[in-house]
């Protein structure tokens, strides 16, 4: 079997995290990604640490594996020549330029597209190419203007951002979503379009239950800690020693949560006995539940829990995730070959296979066989062969 997108040859001129993971991603599926770098300095991530690997940065290595890289200067003519050409060849060209930058050197869409009927140009922004084009887009402020942080950390505390560049991760998953149906118009038509994303609208779009709310009643949801809005017990609860995550999702779970907790009778108690009832008297839920939980530890009531279907877990740390994951087989991690290992592509395929993963690349790693390929006749250089270096002769650094 092969890899779903094998043949493709995506241009990748993105930098940091959403553009980068999103090309990675469409590596995994098997196309063939060459990453555009500015000469002596590459991606802004390659610098962003500690951690440090063999090569480069951790933060670089998460989003850039499987894939070429190659030092193209895009104010020098000849460079600039290159980048056009390889934009001109490729099925997919992914970007996330300020505004107008590209148009001014000859690789905005329009241009592209003239040589290019057929090519996907996916344009990453902060804002849209509106109004919002010239604002910076940066994971954390957008986390902050777009509503995530309201919503994030105790009540009554500071407004917090997530642990991770989520906006950033979400809205490379849009993006690939994007790229993806526009090469089934492509296969149905022949023409390529322009494929915008943008991190304002990727947050908005994943709120969810809270943008819901806030549509339904007028009023902005507000932060609540590890309590649901809308469910309970949905929350962290206090046992002897350590916390316990119990996740009631309808009545039939809590009544199995009240009984194995030795209090069957809150299940019956009108103010517990639906989900509608349990959030207008979360307080009195909550220390009712808690005084239960007072007699043992957490590691003792997760086996009580678990043994009576109720969704309950440890907070755990990153670490012990991935022990998880592997102890339930979901393999979560790849060796890359060369010592270093990266969470695995999270989706299974019972009728494909995936691209198996090339260590991130050392900047310019590729540049001469890019270079001279880019210098072939068009009719002589299809993507099928594109020459690459065997993984195993690749520069480190």
């Amino acid at each position: 079997m092969s890899a779903p997108l094998e043949g493709l040859l995506v241009a990748d001129f993105s930098r940091v995290l959403a553009g980068p993971l999103a090309t990675s991603m469409l590596a995994d599926l098997g196309a063939r990604v060459v990453k555009v770098e500015r000469p002596g300095a590459g991606d802004d991530t390659r610098h962003w640490g500690p951690p440090w690997t063999a090569r480069s940065s951790s933060y670089f290595e998460c989003a850039n594996r499987s894939k070429e890289s190659v030092e193209l200067d895009l104010k020098d003519p000849a460079d600039l020549s290159l980048a056009r050409e390889l934009a001109r060849r490729a099925d997919v060209l992914v970007e996330n330029h300020r505004s107008g930058a590209l148009e001014s050197l000859g690789l905005g869409y329009a241009a592209v597209r003239a040589e290019n009927p057929g090519v996907v140009y996916c344009s990453i922004s902060g804002f849209g190419p509106g109004a919002g084009a010239d604002l910076p887009g940066y994971d954390f402020l957008v986390q902050a203007v777009g509503g995530l942080m309201s919503i994030t950390g105790p009540a009554g505390g500071e407004p917090t951002k997530v642990g991770v560049a989520l906006v950033d991760v979400l809205t490379s998953k849009d993006a690939v979503i994007g790229v993806l149906a526009a090469l089934r118009h492509r296969e149905r038509t022949g023409d390529g379009q322009h494929v915008q994303v943008n991190l304002l609208s990727s947050l908005l779009g994943s709120l969810a239950n809270q943008a819901s709310a806030f549509l339904a009643t007028g009023e902005s949801p507000g932060r609540m800690g590890n309590q649901h809005p809308s469910i309970a017990p949905y929350e962290t609860l206090h046992c002897r020693n350590g916390v316990v995550a119990v996740a009631c999702g309808n009545d039939g779970q809590f009544a199995r949560l009240a009984a194995a907790l030795g209090r069957p009778a809150l299940a019956e108690d009108p103010r517990f006995a639906t989900n509608p009832q349990r959030v207008a008297h979360r307080s009195e839920l909550v220390a009712a539940l808690e005084s239960a939980l007072a007699a043992e530890d957490a590691e003792l009531w997760l086996e009580v829990l678990r043994e009576a279907g109720v969704p309950a877990g440890i907070v755990g740390d990153i670490g012990s995730a991935l022990a998880l994951a592997e102890r339930l087989g979901l393999e979560p991690v790849v060796e890359l070959g060369d010592g270093g290992r990266q969470v695995r592509h999270p989706i299974s395929y019972s009728g494909t296979d995936l691209r198996p993963p090339d260590p991130p690349p050392a900047l310019g790693q590729d540049n001469e066989s890019i270079r001279a390929w880019l210098h072939e006749p068009a009719a002589e250089a299809s993507a099928d062969n594109f020459p690459v270096s065997p993984p195993g002769n690749r520069p480190r650094g």
